[in-house]
C-alpha cells in the first residue's frame, strides 16, 4: 500500500526521529532528565525528538502550522492544515528502560484528523492510517478485533499519574469493569493502547485527562481499522473533552455504558 506525499513524509520524519530516540533508550541512565510535575518527565532526547520532526516537517511544508507537547504551537500561514506532533508518548517508561514507547505523529485539515502516524521504534512497528485509505501496521491491513462478548475482551487504559485528579474515577472505572472482562492492561503508552485496538491486540481503550496529541493519529488509526471512536462524555468530541473510548463494534455499546456508568 502506497500512500500520499505526506504520509510518506511523516514516516520519513518518525523514522529519523525513532533512531535517535533508540540511540539514546540503549543509553538510558545517562540521560539529562528535568522534572515538569509528579510523574510526568521530559528528557533531552523527548527535546531532541521534537526538534528532528519538526524541522523536517514544517522544511518540507512550510506553510502548515504546527501543535507539539515540547514547542510553542505555530500558526500556519494556511490556517487550514497542521501538524499535531507528541515526539515521545510514554516517557516514563522510556526513562525506565521499558521498551514500549513511540512517536505520533498527525495531520489535521479544516478540524478533521486525515492523516497519522504512530511508530514503535524499539520494535520496528509502523503504524499508519490516512482517512479514507484504511488503517495499517509496515505494510499489513489492520482491522479491530471481531470479538463479541466482554467475557472474552481485553481492554486497555493508563492510570492517572498522583497530580491527576481523575483517579478516583479511574479506579472506580476498574471496579466496574474487571469483573466482566478478561482482562485490562495498563502499559502508560496512549497512542500505543490506539494502535493496539485497531490491530485486534486490545478491544478497547478508555482515558481521561489525555491532550490532542495523546490521541489525534490513534483515534485515525481506529476508525480506520473499524472501530468506534466517542468521548467518555456523551455529545462531546474526544479533542474537546480530553477524553477517549473506543472499542470494536460488537461490544462497543456494552463498554461505554460500564465506564460511562450509565
Amino acid at each position: 500500500m502506497q500512500g500520499s506525499a505526506n504520509i510518506n513524509l511523516m514516516i520519513k520524519a518518525a523514522r529519523k526521529a525513532g533512531r535517535s530516540l533508540v540511540k539514546d533508550f540503549r543509553e538510558v541512565e545517562n540521560l539529562q532528565v528535568s522534572t515538569k510535575g509528579p510523574g510526568e518527565f521530559v528528557s533531552k532526547a523527548d527535546r531532541e525528538a521534537e526538534r528532528i520532526i519538526r524541522e523536517d516537517l514544517m522544511e518540507a511544508r512550510p506553510n502548515y502550522g504546527w501543535v507539539g507537547e515540547e514547542s510553542a504551537p505555530v500558526e500556519g500561514t494556511d490556517p487550514t492544515r497542521r501538524w499535531i506532533v507528541d515526539p515521545l508518548d510514554g516517557t516514563t517508561n522510556f526513562l525506565h528502560g521499558l521498551p514500549h514507547w513511540a512517536i505520533s505523529i498527525a495531520l489535521e485539515h479544516k478540524g478533521e484528523i486525515v492523516a497519522g502516524v504512530i511508530f514503535d521504534a524499539a520494535k520496528d512497528e509502523m503504524f499508519w492510517a490516512e482517512k479514507g485509505s484504511g488503517a495499517w501496521m509496515n505494510d499489513r491491513r489492520l482491522r479491530v478485533s471481531g470479538r463479541k462478548s466482554m467475557a472474552e475482551a481485553v481492554f486497555a487504559t493508563s492510570v492517572p499519574a498522583i497530580s491527576k485528579r481523575t483517579l478516583p474515577g479511574t479506579i472506580a472505572d476498574f471496579a466496574r469493569l474487571m469483573p466482566q472482562v478478561a482482562g485490562v492492561r495498563e502499559w502508560g503508552a496512549a497512542a500505543l493502547d490506539l494502535a493496539y485496538v485497531a490491530a485486534g491486540r486490545f478491544d478497547g481503550f478508555w482515558e481521561r485527562e489525555l491532550k490532542i496529541w495523546d490521541m489525534a493519529a490513534g483515534l485515525l488509526l481506529v476508525k480506520e481499522a473499524g472501530g468506534f471512536v466517542e468521548s467518555i462524555r456523551e455529545g462531546m468530541a474526544p479533542f474537546e473533552h480530553g477524553s477517549v473510548l473506543c472499542a470494536n463494534g460488537e461490544i462497543f455499546d456494552s463498554f461505554a455504558k460500564v465506564i460511562r456508568n450509565d
